[in-house]
């Protein structure tokens, strides 16, 4: 059994590729929930619809989120209303917050329900969203005129385009959570467990920060591997840079290692980034060197392909 770290647009397409070479029933997928956010009444899971998506085949093809195809009638309505309508869901996409909403309301857990919608979806692979309690990101930043200012994950990534600079990240409600159900199992039982190149910060950050996680994973060590997601001094996609640093984290593949090396015995990075080997390898952490930018899903089934091998 495979069991994946992952959140993001990054480790959704790794997930694609890594579908590809292994048996799909095979696969387990822990999901950051800590973007989950309430808009309109309507619960929204963007890592768990992301991961849903792309797995499903439907995911927009260029920006990687969201369905493809979206139109967005209701919410350019709610804008005519002169409502706030910045976080732009699409009609399409709609209908899976409107059943979320509703199966929640009726007492489901999250976990239940993230099942219901990919078993509809026809999905293999099992996604597990890392806790059926509320945790949520909580980004600091620090203004023009020094005064400082907490906000909610969509609010600072989406609304404010991930202004800063950063002084603080919290996941509010984490120490009080407890894993999903099956998620320490699953860990424990793996074969090979692979945190995805996703923003170590706000994707696997909030996982890690679930009690029991962190602690499962040192266990498996041996079996951990991960994919940095940083080439040559910068994210691929996404702000990781702008919340790595402020929080003493090196933006490089050495940070990412450093990072997690108490509990992933491998590393897997890019090819500009050979000349790191040593100093990753300094800290007990394995560095395998390949291409990881994935351009197409022959990269991406490749990368899964070596992150697996890394660890045979």
């Amino acid at each position: 059994m495979l069991v994946a770290l992952a959140g993001g647009v990054g480790a959704a397409r790794f997930l694609s590729g890594l579908v590809r070479v292994v048996p799909e029933d095979v696969l387990t997928v822990i999901v950051n929930t800590a973007d989950d956010e309430t808009f309109w009444g309507l619960k929204v899971s963007p890592d768990l619809d992301t991961i849903t998506y792309t797995l499903a085949g439907c995911v927009h093809p260029e920006q990687g989120w969201g369905r493809v195809d979206e139109t967005f009638t209701v919410i350019d309505g709610l804008a005519r209303f002169g409502c706030d309508a910045w976080f732009r869901l699409g009609d399409h996409d709609l209908s899976t917050h409107l059943f979320r909403t509703s199966r929640l309301a009726e007492g489901a857990t999250l976990a239940e329900v993230t099942e219901e919608i990919t078993r509809a979806w026809g999905l293999q692979p099992k996604l597990l969203p890392m806790s059926n309690d509320r945790v949520a990101t909580r980004v600091t930043i620090r203004d023009d005129d020094g005064s400082l200012t907490n906000l909610a994950m969509q609010d600072w990534f989406v609304k404010e385009r991930s202004r800063g600079p950063v002084t603080a990240v919290d996941f509010d409600g984490a120490m009080e959570a407890s894993p999903a159900p099956g998620v320490l199992e699953a860990i424990a039982t793996a074969d090979t467990v692979i945190v995805c190149p996703s923003n170590p910060v706000i994707s696997i950050g909030p996982i890690l920060a679930i009690p029991g996680i962190r602690e499962a994973l040192k266990e498996r060590r041996d079996r951990v591997v991960g994919i940095s997601p940083i080439i040559a001094g910068a994210p691929v996609k996404g702000p990781a840079d702008k919340l790595m640093a402020p929080l003493g984290i090196e933006v490089t593949c050495v940070g990412v290692a450093r990072a997690y090396a108490d509990f992933c015995g491998t590393l897997v990075i890019d090819s500009l980034d050979a000349r790191h080997t040593t100093a990753i390898e300094e800290l007990g952490v394995h560095a395998v060197v390949t291409n990881t930018l994935m351009t197409d899903a022959r990269v991406s089934a490749a990368l899964a392909q070596c992150t697996l091998e890394a660890v045979a």
